[in-house]
Protein backbone atom coordinates (compact mmCIF):
# COMPACT_ATOMS: atom_id res chain seq x y z
CA UNK A 1 0.00 0.00 0.00
CA UNK A 2 1.38 3.13 -0.84
CA UNK A 3 2.58 5.84 1.56
CA UNK A 4 0.60 8.88 1.62
CA UNK A 5 2.59 12.11 0.38
CA UNK A 6 4.29 14.19 2.93
CA UNK A 7 3.50 18.00 2.13
CA UNK A 8 7.15 20.25 1.45
CA UNK A 9 7.91 21.69 4.13
CA UNK A 10 8.30 25.18 2.23
CA UNK A 11 4.24 24.62 1.23
CA UNK A 12 3.74 24.35 4.69
CA UNK A 13 5.23 27.54 5.67
CA UNK A 14 3.34 29.36 3.19
CA UNK A 15 0.04 27.74 4.44
CA UNK A 16 1.32 28.48 8.17
CA UNK A 17 1.77 31.80 7.27
CA UNK A 18 -1.08 32.79 4.82
CA UNK A 19 -3.09 31.65 7.84
CA UNK A 20 -0.94 33.77 10.30
CA UNK A 21 -1.97 37.06 7.57
CA UNK A 22 -5.44 35.71 7.37
CA UNK A 23 -6.01 36.18 11.14
CA UNK A 24 -4.33 39.39 11.79
CA UNK A 25 -7.21 40.93 9.53
CA UNK A 26 -10.01 39.15 10.20
CA UNK A 27 -12.32 41.68 11.28
CA UNK A 28 -13.26 39.92 14.86
CA UNK A 29 -10.82 39.79 17.66
CA UNK A 30 -8.92 36.72 17.96
CA UNK A 31 -5.85 35.80 20.02
CA UNK A 32 -4.40 32.10 20.01
CA UNK A 33 -2.09 30.63 22.66
CA UNK A 34 -0.46 27.72 22.37
CA UNK A 35 -0.45 24.37 24.96
CA UNK A 36 2.01 26.05 27.49
CA UNK A 37 -0.94 29.00 27.54
CA UNK A 38 1.24 31.66 25.52
CA UNK A 39 0.02 33.99 23.43
CA UNK A 40 1.24 32.89 20.09
CA UNK A 41 -1.31 35.27 17.92
CA UNK A 42 -2.97 38.36 18.73
CA UNK A 43 -4.68 39.62 15.47
CA UNK A 44 -5.52 43.77 15.09
CA UNK A 45 -9.32 43.46 15.71
CA UNK A 46 -8.06 42.31 19.29
CA UNK A 47 -5.71 44.86 19.90
CA UNK A 48 -8.64 47.70 19.46
CA UNK A 49 -11.64 45.51 21.43
CA UNK A 50 -8.98 45.58 24.64
CA UNK A 51 -6.75 48.76 24.08
CA UNK A 52 -3.42 45.93 24.78
CA UNK A 53 -0.76 45.93 21.64
CA UNK A 54 -0.12 42.37 20.39
CA UNK A 55 3.85 43.43 21.40
CA UNK A 56 2.53 43.13 25.32
CA UNK A 57 1.06 39.56 25.22
CA UNK A 58 3.24 38.01 22.39
CA UNK A 59 5.44 35.12 24.31
CA UNK A 60 3.55 36.02 27.39
CA UNK A 61 0.79 34.25 29.50
CA UNK A 62 -0.59 37.52 30.97
CA UNK A 63 -3.61 37.95 28.06
CA UNK A 64 -5.75 37.34 31.19
CA UNK A 65 -4.85 41.25 32.49
CA UNK A 66 -6.91 42.48 28.86
CA UNK A 67 -9.45 41.83 30.17
CA UNK A 68 -9.34 41.55 34.03
CA UNK A 69 -7.95 42.85 37.05
CA UNK A 70 -6.79 40.11 38.90
CA UNK A 71 -5.56 36.95 37.05
CA UNK A 72 -7.97 33.93 36.63
CA UNK A 73 -8.50 31.61 33.64
CA UNK A 74 -9.65 33.00 29.97
CA UNK A 75 -11.99 30.98 27.91
CA UNK A 76 -8.89 29.22 26.08
CA UNK A 77 -6.65 28.67 29.23
CA UNK A 78 -10.21 26.48 30.21
CA UNK A 79 -9.74 24.84 26.93
CA UNK A 80 -5.97 24.11 26.87
CA UNK A 81 -6.41 22.67 30.96
CA UNK A 82 -9.52 20.40 29.73
CA UNK A 83 -11.17 21.99 32.27
CA UNK A 84 -14.87 22.02 31.53
CA UNK A 85 -15.66 21.42 35.32
CA UNK A 86 -14.20 25.10 36.13
CA UNK A 87 -16.83 26.76 33.75
CA UNK A 88 -19.70 27.51 36.45
CA UNK A 89 -16.86 28.68 38.74
CA UNK A 90 -15.58 31.72 36.25
CA UNK A 91 -18.72 32.36 34.10
CA UNK A 92 -21.68 32.71 35.16
CA UNK A 93 -23.55 32.14 31.96
CA UNK A 94 -21.92 29.10 30.10
CA UNK A 95 -22.76 26.59 27.53
CA UNK A 96 -21.84 23.03 28.19
CA UNK A 97 -18.85 21.59 26.76
CA UNK A 98 -18.77 21.21 22.31
CA UNK A 99 -19.45 17.75 21.10
CA UNK A 100 -16.38 15.91 20.13
CA UNK A 101 -14.34 18.53 22.17
CA UNK A 102 -14.95 21.67 19.99
CA UNK A 103 -14.26 23.63 22.62
CA UNK A 104 -16.66 26.11 25.02
CA UNK A 105 -18.60 29.07 24.80
CA UNK A 106 -19.64 31.78 27.44
CA UNK A 107 -20.63 34.90 28.13
CA UNK A 108 -19.64 37.60 30.84
CA UNK A 109 -18.97 40.95 31.67
CA UNK A 110 -15.19 41.82 31.89
CA UNK A 111 -13.72 44.88 33.19
CA UNK A 112 -11.15 46.03 30.47
CA UNK A 113 -8.31 47.78 32.74
CA UNK A 114 -6.73 48.95 29.49
CA UNK A 115 -9.91 51.05 28.61
CA UNK A 116 -11.07 51.75 31.63
CA UNK A 117 -14.80 50.42 31.15
CA UNK A 118 -16.24 47.28 31.10
CA UNK A 119 -17.44 45.35 28.07
CA UNK A 120 -20.17 42.61 27.71
CA UNK A 121 -18.13 40.14 25.94
CA UNK A 122 -19.81 36.93 23.94
CA UNK A 123 -16.65 34.29 23.81
CA UNK A 124 -15.91 30.94 21.75
CA UNK A 125 -12.82 29.27 22.61
CA UNK A 126 -11.87 26.08 20.29
CA UNK A 127 -9.03 23.77 20.65
CA UNK A 128 -6.79 22.92 17.52
CA UNK A 129 -5.10 19.29 17.39
CA UNK A 130 -2.12 17.74 15.18
CA UNK A 131 -2.94 14.46 13.09
CA UNK A 132 -1.67 12.79 15.81
CA UNK A 133 -4.46 14.53 17.93
CA UNK A 134 -2.10 16.47 20.24
CA UNK A 135 -3.13 19.71 21.16
CA UNK A 136 -1.07 22.72 19.03
CA UNK A 137 -3.28 25.75 19.78
CA UNK A 138 -6.49 26.90 21.44
CA UNK A 139 -8.20 30.17 19.12
CA UNK A 140 -10.16 32.18 21.26
CA UNK A 141 -12.74 34.83 19.57
CA UNK A 142 -14.91 37.39 21.11
CA UNK A 143 -17.78 39.44 20.46
CA UNK A 144 -19.24 42.92 22.14
CA UNK A 145 -22.35 42.56 23.39
CA UNK A 146 -22.10 45.32 25.54
CA UNK A 147 -25.02 47.54 23.81
CA UNK A 148 -27.09 44.09 23.79
CA UNK A 149 -26.63 43.66 27.30
CA UNK A 150 -27.48 47.00 28.87
CA UNK A 151 -30.45 47.25 26.76
CA UNK A 152 -31.73 43.80 28.46
CA UNK A 153 -30.79 44.63 31.59
CA UNK A 154 -32.78 48.32 30.89
CA UNK A 155 -35.60 46.69 30.10
CA UNK A 156 -35.73 44.13 32.72
CA UNK A 157 -35.41 46.99 35.66
CA UNK A 158 -38.20 48.32 34.02
CA UNK A 159 -40.24 45.11 34.20
CA UNK A 160 -39.16 45.10 38.06
CA UNK A 161 -39.50 48.92 39.19
CA UNK A 162 -42.18 50.96 39.69
CA UNK A 163 -42.26 54.29 37.31
CA UNK A 164 -43.14 56.52 40.06
CA UNK A 165 -40.81 55.83 43.18
CA UNK A 166 -38.01 53.76 41.81
CA UNK A 167 -39.16 51.16 44.21
CA UNK A 168 -39.78 47.78 43.04
CA UNK A 169 -43.06 47.12 41.82
CA UNK A 170 -46.20 44.53 42.86
CA UNK A 171 -44.78 42.05 40.54
CA UNK A 172 -41.35 41.84 42.13
CA UNK A 173 -42.80 42.02 45.81
CA UNK A 174 -45.26 38.94 44.87
CA UNK A 175 -41.86 37.11 43.27
CA UNK A 176 -39.81 38.07 46.64
CA UNK A 177 -42.43 36.93 48.93
CA UNK A 178 -42.90 33.85 47.63
CA UNK A 179 -39.04 33.18 47.37
CA UNK A 180 -38.40 34.47 50.87
CA UNK A 181 -41.50 32.51 52.44
CA UNK A 182 -39.99 29.26 50.95
CA UNK A 183 -36.47 29.93 52.12
CA UNK A 184 -38.20 30.92 55.62
CA UNK A 185 -39.24 27.62 55.92
CA UNK A 186 -36.42 25.87 54.79
CA UNK A 187 -34.29 27.47 57.62
CA UNK A 188 -36.72 27.91 60.42
CA UNK A 189 -36.40 31.62 60.75
CA UNK A 190 -39.03 34.71 61.15
CA UNK A 191 -40.04 36.60 57.88
CA UNK A 192 -41.25 39.85 58.82
CA UNK A 193 -43.58 42.17 56.47
CA UNK A 194 -44.68 45.66 56.66
CA UNK A 195 -47.72 47.35 55.22
CA UNK A 196 -47.09 51.58 54.60
CA UNK A 197 -50.01 53.41 53.87
CA UNK A 198 -50.10 57.32 53.66
CA UNK A 199 -52.36 58.57 55.99
CA UNK A 200 -55.49 60.52 54.63
CA UNK A 201 -53.50 60.63 51.11
CA UNK A 202 -57.35 60.77 48.29
CA UNK A 203 -57.63 64.42 50.85
CA UNK A 204 -54.24 65.48 50.17
CA UNK A 205 -54.45 64.98 46.61
CA UNK A 206 -57.49 67.09 46.33
CA UNK A 207 -56.11 69.88 48.36
CA UNK A 208 -53.06 70.05 46.52
CA UNK A 209 -53.18 68.43 43.40
CA UNK A 210 -51.82 65.13 41.85
CA UNK A 211 -48.48 66.37 40.80
CA UNK A 212 -47.79 67.39 44.50
CA UNK A 213 -49.45 64.11 45.48
CA UNK A 214 -46.49 62.13 43.02
CA UNK A 215 -43.81 64.33 44.29
CA UNK A 216 -45.28 63.00 48.49
CA UNK A 217 -45.27 59.86 46.93
CA UNK A 218 -41.58 59.91 46.06
CA UNK A 219 -40.60 61.46 49.55
CA UNK A 220 -42.47 58.81 51.32
CA UNK A 221 -40.60 55.90 49.22
CA UNK A 222 -37.05 57.50 49.80
CA UNK A 223 -37.70 56.83 53.55
CA UNK A 224 -38.93 53.51 52.94
CA UNK A 225 -36.01 52.65 50.58
CA UNK A 226 -33.61 53.66 53.49
CA UNK A 227 -34.64 51.02 55.57
CA UNK A 228 -34.11 48.16 53.22
CA UNK A 229 -30.74 47.77 54.05
CA UNK A 230 -29.56 44.45 53.97
CA UNK A 231 -29.26 42.29 50.73
CA UNK A 232 -32.40 40.19 51.13
CA UNK A 233 -34.43 43.10 52.04
CA UNK A 234 -36.91 44.64 49.59
CA UNK A 235 -39.03 48.08 49.38
CA UNK A 236 -41.67 48.17 46.72
CA UNK A 237 -45.01 50.56 45.91
CA UNK A 238 -47.62 48.00 46.25
CA UNK A 239 -50.06 50.22 45.05
CA UNK A 240 -51.70 53.86 45.09
CA UNK A 241 -50.41 55.28 48.16
CA UNK A 242 -49.45 52.07 49.50
CA UNK A 243 -45.80 50.52 50.35
CA UNK A 244 -44.34 47.09 51.49
CA UNK A 245 -41.21 46.09 53.07
CA UNK A 246 -40.40 42.32 53.42
CA UNK A 247 -37.70 41.89 55.81
CA UNK A 248 -36.79 38.15 56.33
CA UNK A 249 -35.14 36.80 59.64
CA UNK A 250 -36.84 39.40 61.57
CA UNK A 251 -39.37 39.02 64.64
CA UNK A 252 -41.92 41.48 64.98
CA UNK A 253 -40.20 43.32 67.51
CA UNK A 254 -37.12 43.90 65.43
CA UNK A 255 -39.83 45.01 62.23
CA UNK A 256 -41.74 47.56 65.10
CA UNK A 257 -38.55 49.32 65.27
CA UNK A 258 -37.94 49.71 61.50
CA UNK A 259 -41.74 50.63 60.88
CA UNK A 260 -41.53 53.04 63.79
CA UNK A 261 -38.56 54.68 62.84
CA UNK A 262 -39.83 54.93 59.19
CA UNK A 263 -43.07 56.94 60.45
CA UNK A 264 -41.14 59.61 62.24
CA UNK A 265 -38.91 59.65 59.38
CA UNK A 266 -42.10 60.68 56.99
CA UNK A 267 -42.92 62.86 60.01
CA UNK A 268 -39.60 64.40 60.21
CA UNK A 269 -39.86 65.95 56.25
CA UNK A 270 -42.89 67.54 57.52
CA UNK A 271 -44.65 67.59 54.19
CA UNK A 272 -47.90 70.46 54.34
CA UNK A 273 -51.36 68.36 54.55
CA UNK A 274 -53.59 70.50 56.07
CA UNK A 275 -56.83 69.22 54.80
CA UNK A 276 -60.00 69.29 57.01
CA UNK A 277 -59.73 66.03 58.72
CA UNK A 278 -56.23 65.63 58.52
CA UNK A 279 -53.41 67.06 60.72
CA UNK A 280 -51.10 69.63 59.58
CA UNK A 281 -48.54 67.69 57.93
CA UNK A 282 -48.25 63.92 56.27
CA UNK A 283 -47.90 61.16 58.08
CA UNK A 284 -47.96 56.81 57.93
CA UNK A 285 -49.68 54.38 59.50
CA UNK A 286 -47.61 51.14 59.28
CA UNK A 287 -48.74 47.37 60.31
CA UNK A 288 -46.58 44.55 60.67
CA UNK A 289 -46.72 41.10 60.94
CA UNK A 290 -44.32 38.47 61.19
CA UNK A 291 -44.18 34.77 60.90
CA UNK A 292 -42.09 31.34 61.15
CA UNK A 293 -44.22 28.92 58.43
CA UNK A 294 -44.38 25.50 59.18
CA UNK A 295 -44.47 22.92 56.46
CA UNK A 296 -47.90 22.80 56.36
CA UNK A 297 -47.99 26.39 55.66
CA UNK A 298 -48.76 26.46 51.89
CA UNK A 299 -48.51 29.85 50.95
CA UNK A 300 -47.78 33.25 52.85
CA UNK A 301 -51.49 33.94 52.81
CA UNK A 302 -51.25 34.35 56.82
CA UNK A 303 -48.47 36.93 56.87
CA UNK A 304 -50.29 39.08 54.24
CA UNK A 305 -53.95 38.63 56.29
CA UNK A 306 -52.04 39.26 59.38
CA UNK A 307 -50.00 42.67 58.31
CA UNK A 308 -52.88 43.77 56.11
CA UNK A 309 -55.48 43.26 59.62
CA UNK A 310 -52.82 45.50 61.83
CA UNK A 311 -52.70 48.24 59.17
CA UNK A 312 -56.34 48.42 58.90
CA UNK A 313 -56.09 48.49 62.78
CA UNK A 314 -53.83 51.34 62.61
CA UNK A 315 -56.13 53.47 61.13
CA UNK A 316 -58.79 52.61 62.79
CA UNK A 317 -57.35 53.61 65.87
CA UNK A 318 -56.52 56.68 64.54
CA UNK A 319 -53.57 56.78 62.04
CA UNK A 320 -49.63 57.73 62.19
CA UNK A 321 -49.09 54.86 64.47
CA UNK A 322 -47.56 51.13 64.04
CA UNK A 323 -49.58 47.93 65.04
CA UNK A 324 -48.09 44.27 65.45
CA UNK A 325 -50.07 41.71 64.28
CA UNK A 326 -49.04 39.97 67.03
CA UNK A 327 -50.37 42.39 69.58
CA UNK A 328 -53.64 43.59 67.86
CA UNK A 329 -55.96 42.53 70.82
CA UNK A 330 -54.26 44.14 73.76
CA UNK A 331 -54.00 47.38 71.02
CA UNK A 332 -57.85 47.45 70.68
CA UNK A 333 -58.28 46.61 74.58
CA UNK A 334 -55.79 49.47 76.27
CA UNK A 335 -56.62 52.07 73.76
CA UNK A 336 -60.25 51.69 74.93
CA UNK A 337 -61.17 54.87 72.93
CA UNK A 338 -63.42 55.47 70.12
CA UNK A 339 -62.45 53.61 66.54
CA UNK A 340 -62.27 55.90 63.91
CA UNK A 341 -64.49 54.89 60.61
CA UNK A 342 -62.22 54.13 57.74
CA UNK A 343 -62.64 52.32 54.06
CA UNK A 344 -63.39 48.71 54.20
CA UNK A 345 -60.44 46.11 54.31
CA UNK A 346 -60.25 43.87 51.02
CA UNK A 347 -58.26 40.64 52.28
CA UNK A 348 -54.83 39.91 50.59
CA UNK A 349 -53.56 36.81 48.46
CA UNK A 350 -50.47 36.07 47.56
CA UNK A 351 -49.75 35.24 43.73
Amino acid sequence: MAKPAKIPPKTVDVADSYAVRLMQHLVVPTFVIDPKRRVVIWNRACERLTGVAASEVIGTNKHWQAFYETKRPCLADLVALDRPEQLPEFYSEYAARGHNGLGFSAENWCVMPKLGSQLYLAIDAGPIHDEAGHLIAVVETLRDLTDQKRAEMALKELATKDGLTGLSNRRSFDQMLLSEWARAQRTQKPMALLFVDVDHFKLFNDRHGHQSGDECLRAVAAVVSRHAVRPLDLASRYGGEEFALILPDLDCDAACVIADEIRRGVMALRITHGADGAGDHVTLSVGVASHIPSETDGSPDRLLGAADEALYAAKRLGRNRVICAERLLAEFAGLGRDILPVPGRIARKSA
